[in-house]
């Protein structure tokens, strides 16, 4: 048995709500065991702990789930290999991160499937110094011409969904353009007999078109709200009108360049503190600084905390999970316990999974993250494995 000790846990409370509660220590090994009055843990159980993480008074947190993110420190999901997925897990779990979806862009088929192959290779192992990969998000190529972002022209198709079926049991989101579906619901009644979330994304969809998707048709997710998407007007309110109109789950970046602080604001509001999945959508310049960088095979300038095509189009980012996490608690006023649910409860009730993460509740998996006041990751634990320490120190 393992502890951790001297810190702020974040519980869910009588009504499943998050919340601060000081005093206690929490009990794991590969999953959570019990959460007891800390000056309840003394004398032979203390002694015969195997290890005792001090979170100097940081805060102790469910494990962040990264559901939307194209890589990191020189990778990305579309490499040949599957050794980048294993670096890019490596640093995800620096960042909090202790579950993830890496995200296939629009290519030719035959590249995403060795994608999907690849994913489906790592999701077979034990996270040893890493996230663990609970599948894929495919972001394309069913999508809108017109609204496609940084994604290739030239590989956007129809959708269909004998060209995935092979993989149904490695995808866990798809982003889609209703309007493209022309009235056909066929292949999101496909995709949700296996359990693979559809999300509208990337989409001209007019407000009755979006909103009949998701009440007529049973969608319950938003790719990166406001991007990818006809902007909001009065008049035509558009996916966004609908996104915020409705009790569907809407993907933010966090970042301050994607949304404006008002604008995450906002969306809380309309929200009302719910339907909130936190996520990063970065690019393999994540991490490395300012410079030239790749994203869907286009060349990407990074400049700061910002990432653009040569045309100036906003490709994907460079933000941590960690990062998504203060800036939201900080422009919205949320607080951090209410923010963190964001980036672990909500997407593992949207996958399907919080009966297993998501929340530091006995019989979980142990995945735990323990982070300072300013939101600077401390340690990162998967399935009871010290995978990541800021002091390097480990566990003692």
């Amino acid at each position: 048995m393992k502890a951790i000790i001297n810190g702020r846990l974040i519980l869910p409370d009588e009504h499943g709500e998050f919340q601060i509660v000081d005093h206690q220590a929490l009990l794991y090994d590969q999953y959570i065991a019990r959460i007891v009055p800390e000056m309840g843990l003394r004398g032979e159980e203390r002694n015969n702990l195997e290890s005792v993480i001090d979170a100097r008074g940081g805060y102790v947190s469910p494990g962040f789930i990264n559901v939307h993110l194209h890589g990191c420190v020189g990778c990305d999901t579309m490499d040949e290999t599957a050794d980048s997925l294993r670096a890019i897990a490596k640093y995800q779990a620096s960042t909090g991160v202790t579950a993830m979806l890496p995200t296939t862009m629009t290519y030719d088929f035959p590249r995403i499937y060795r994608a999907f192959n690849h994913i489906r290779e790592v999701m077979g192992e034990s996270a040893e110094d890493g996230a663990r990969v609970l599948g894929a998000h495919m972001e394309g190529p069913f999508i809108s011409m017109e609204r496609r972002g940084a994604q290739a022209p030239e590989h956007i198709a129809p959708a269909d969904f004998s060209l995935i079926e092979e993989y149904k049991d490695v995808i866990r989101i798809i982003t889609i353009a209703p309007e493209e579906l022309k009235g056909d619901y066929g292949f999101v009644e496909e995709c949700q007999k296996y359990g693979i979330v559809i999300s509208l994304g990337h989409s001209s969809a007019d407000y009755n078109t979006a909103r009949r998707a998701i009440l007529q048709y049973g969608i319950d997710h938003v790719t990166h709200l406001f991007n990818g998407m006809v902007p909001f007007h009065h008049r035509t309110p558009g996916l966004v009108g609908a996104a915020l109109d409705t009790p569907v789950d809407c993907e933010i970046i966090a970042d301050n360049i994607h949304l404006h602080p008002m604008t995450q604001r906002l969306v809380w509001r309309m929200k009302q503190g719910h339907h909130i999945i936190l996520i990063t959508d970065s690019m393999r310049a994540c991490g490395l600084g300012d410079g030239e960088s790749e994203l869907g095979g286009q060349v990407v300038r990074v400049s700061g905390q910002v990432a653009t095509l040569a045309d100036g189009t906003i490709a994907g980012s460079v933000l941590t999970l960690d990062r998504a996490v203060a800036n939201f608690a900080a422009n919205t006023g949320a607080g951090i316990a209410m923010t963190v649910s964001y980036a672990t409860k909500v997407p593992a009730q949207g996958l399907g999974v919080y009966d297993q993460m998501g929340s530091l509740t006995p019989g979980k998996r142990a995945d735990i993250t323990v982070f300072d006041g300013a939101v600077r990751v401390q340690a990162t634990i998967v399935g009871g494995k010290l995978v990541y320490s800021a002091d390097g120190k480990g566990e003692h």
